[in-house]
């Protein structure tokens, strides 16, 4: 990966404009940043090949593809290695499960769940998220509103 220091403005620019809009074509980027399309396109493929851009992807709403609820889980696992790891490779096998984070402290685990409503939620607490191996506790918190959705990652500078 590039090292933080090794972007410059520009490269925070396109990398702004790109979480803002990543269907920009290579001219509308290019004008929006200050340059020709040719350096540009280097650069994006310079950061792309760095690993800085992970990839693009459409957002989209929960509600028009049946999943507009949404749980956070809080989970204990037992703390131990294998335990642990059996955990999560169970998780990539759930794709109810959108983003799942291993924590310090406790809990040991958060999970965040999309599902069609609370009994689509019910059946999966009762038939994968308590039947995984190492799961001591699992605690759950329904969002009742979203206040400030992911709009990328600040890339100051």
């Amino acid at each position: 990966m590039v090292n933080n220091c090794a972007m410059d403005q520009i490269d925070r620019n396109i990398l702004r404009e790109l979480q803002n809009d990543g269907r920009l074509t290579i001219q509308e980027l290019a004008q929006r940043v200050g340059l020709t399309s040719s350096p540009c396109m280097r650069r994006v493929r310079q950061l792309e090949q760095d690993g800085v851009i992970q990839g693009y992807r459409a957002v989209i709403d929960p509600e028009a593809v049946g999943r507009g609820f949404e749980v956070l889980v809080s989970i204990e696992v037992k703390r131990d290695r294998e335990a642990v790891e059996a955990f999560e490779a169970a998780l990539q096998d759930i794709p109810d499960v959108i983003e799942a984070y291993r924590l310090f402290g406790s809990p040991g685990c958060l999970l965040r769940i999309a599902v069609a409503d609370i009994t689509a939620y019910e059946r999966l607490w009762i038939e994968r998220l308590t039947t995984l191996s190492g799961i001591t506790e699992v605690n759950s918190q329904i969002i009742m509103k979203r206040i400030k959705e992911s709009r990328g990652l600040p890339v100051g500078g």
